[in-house]
């Protein structure tokens, strides 16, 4: 079948369009690089048509926070009325667990808008909302480090390997819309501090780690379970300390 992946250039939709690909779909991977803007409305609809599934894996070009809010709710809602006109069958979104428990960081904010978008395209749909990638964790410290200190607040943290993520979606994108969300993370759970200690000394990044309940995540706190599901998720299969082996060696 053809699905079109929405952010095809980037970490996950460029590993989702190989994966469709070599499973013998016509997956096209649309992007402005391609030149397919879901937020100025360029390509979608041309790009769109004869597709029966679109999975959107965009990400925000800036987090400043009424430009994420603008960029997720306008992409969404073009998609919307593009899909509509095209019949596509089945909408996948990557969102982010937690992202409606910390409403004081913008880009969870702007997420639950591009999921109400989504649910209110009338398209059948299936949000996937994952935990934080393990590609980002070093990302994570350097905004988190204060003073040569990476601080960070004492709530959980599962996160999950990218290609989990595109093996995934993958699989999502073949099966019947949920008109729900599925909810996606690593295999490990611990809390934030150890994971990211672990993350720095297999970097053999000396930088100390503390927790500090008043840390902020992004702009916003992090509680116990902020940032991990709290009822079922499907796991990924790459551990912490198996993605770490590849990523440092």
């Amino acid at each position: 079948m053809k699905i079109v992946v929405i952010g095809g250039s980037g970490l996950i939709g460029s590993r989702l369009v190989k994966l469709l690909g070599e499973a013998g779909h016509e997956a096209l991977a649309a992007s402005p690089r391609h030149g397919i803007n879901s937020v100025t409305g360029e390509g979608p609809s041309e790009a769109l048509a004869g597709a029966e599934v679109v999975v959107d894996v965009t990400n925000a070009p800036s987090w400043e926070p009424q430009a994420v809010l603008d960029f997720f709710r306008t992409s969404a809602r073009n998609l919307g009325k593009s899909e509509v006109a095209a019949g596509v069958r089945h909408h996948v979104a990557l969102s982010i667990v937690g992202c409606d428990r910390t409403p004081e960081n913008a880009y969870f904010v702007a997420k639950v808008a591009q999921e109400e978008a989504i649910a209110a395209a009338g398209v059948p749909h299936t949000i996937v909302r994952a935990t934080q990638f393990m590609e980002f964790i070093g990302g994570i410290a350097d905004f988190s480090t204060v003073d040569g200190t990476v601080r960070l607040g004492d709530g959980l943290f599962q996160p999950i390997a990218a290609d989990d993520v595109a093996a995934m979606l993958a699989q999502i994108a073949l099966c019947a819309p949920q008109n729900g969300t599925i909810e996606i993370a690593g295999p490990d759970r611990a809390p934030f501090a150890e994971i990211m200690t672990r993350h720095l000394n297999a970097s053999n990044d000396a930088r100390p780690v503390v927790t500090d309940p008043e840390a902020r995540y992004y702009g916003g706190l992090v509680e116990q379970q902020s940032l991990v599901p709290l009822g079922d998720a499907r796991i990924g299969r790459i551990s912490l300390d198996q993605w770490l082996a590849r990523a440092t060696r």
